[in-house]
């Protein structure tokens, strides 16, 4: 058993539950004032793009973190206008960004990056380098933890302590939950609920394309097609299995992640002797959504105001 959980498992399970983490507060954030948001496997697939992009001509990951947010800002404000200013239903708008994340990536991938590999040029970007972790390495259990991993898995880890905070203690908070929770009455006790929404799709928007961004330049390396490969909507699920709740939002994320290291781990190993198939595995935190949705885990109690 020693051989199968120890530390480096659950230091492999941060960096897979990253992008998700990222991703699902993003939809937290979207969410909590109100606006349905399951374009986030969209915003994903075009921030991997534009961080490889960004990355491969510049040389500089940096550069491809800040072209990641910069797109998903902008699928965000195409979101945010189509629900607030246009009126259109949440639902519809967040899959037509969907279809067109996935149309644009593909056809811009195989227009700009394609003939570069055809050309005989490597297409593999400059990423980040694992943080130092100086003295800390020497600390028992943190110290294997931070082995090798990169600062956007140490801020996805903040980021909720960070978000719970700020949405338990400020002005600010309490007004995002106001908004989610009754936009009429707030509007009318003088909230800038238009504001609001904007900031919190924007928010969401930044988040999903630094998950995209940790695909190219925190773990693969360079860019494939359809590379989110559903971790928007993994992220959803997690968001609902979180309760809509920043810290609850992330361990649910972690718990995909962690799952997902456990297959890596368990191919062609046995578990207490039985040799397990690894899409059981990968089931199983889907198999948990399910339950919980159903109630068996207590009533999930969306914000009041979603999708209106």
């Amino acid at each position: 058993m020693g051989e199968v959980f120890d530390l480096q498992l659950i230091n492999t399970a941060m960096r897979q539950s990253t992008p998700l983490i990222l991703a699902a507060l993003g939809g937290l954030m979207s969410e909590r004032v109100g606006v349905v948001n399951i374009g986030l496997e969209g915003k994903i697939l075009m921030g991997a793009f534009a961080g490889a992009l960004g990355a491969l001509f510049t040389g500089s990951p940096w550069i491809g973190l800040v072209c990641a947010i910069l797109v998903g800002l902008t699928f965000a404000l195409i979101h945010a206008v189509a629900t607030q200013e246009l009126r259109t239903d949440h639902i519809v708008s967040g899959v037509a960004i969907n279809l067109l994340a996935l149309g644009l990536s593909t056809y811009l991938f195989r227009q700009i990056i394609v003939p570069l590999e055809e050309q005989g040029k490597s297409s593999v970007v400059q990423g980040f380098a694992p943080i130092r972790v100086g003295w800390l390495s020497e600390v028992p259990i943190l110290g294997a933890l931070l082995t090798d991993q990169t600062w956007l898995v140490v801020f996805a880890f903040l980021l909720p302590i960070a978000l719970w905070y700020l949405l338990r203690t400020t002005r600010w908070g309490l007004r995002v939950y106001a908004v989610g929770n009754d936009s009429v009455k707030s509007r009318t006790m003088g909230v800038p609920v238009k504001r609001l929404r904007y900031l919190g799709v924007l928010l969401s928007g930044a988040f999903a394309g630094m998950a995209g961004a940790f695909l190219t330049l925190a773990s693969a390396d360079q860019f494939r097609e359809n590379m989110s490969a559903g971790r928007g909507f993994i992220a959803l699920a997690a968001l609902i299995f979180g309760r809509w709740h920043p810290i609850g939002a992330a361990l649910a994320a972690f718990a995909f992640g962690f799952f997902e290291a456990l297959q890596m781990r368990l191919q062609g190993q046995p578990l207490f002797g039985v040799q397990l198939p690894t899409d059981l595995l990968l089931m199983l935190p889907y198999l948990l959504t399910v339950i919980a949705l159903m109630g068996f885990l207590g009533r999930m109690k969306p914000p009041s105001d979603l999708g209106n």
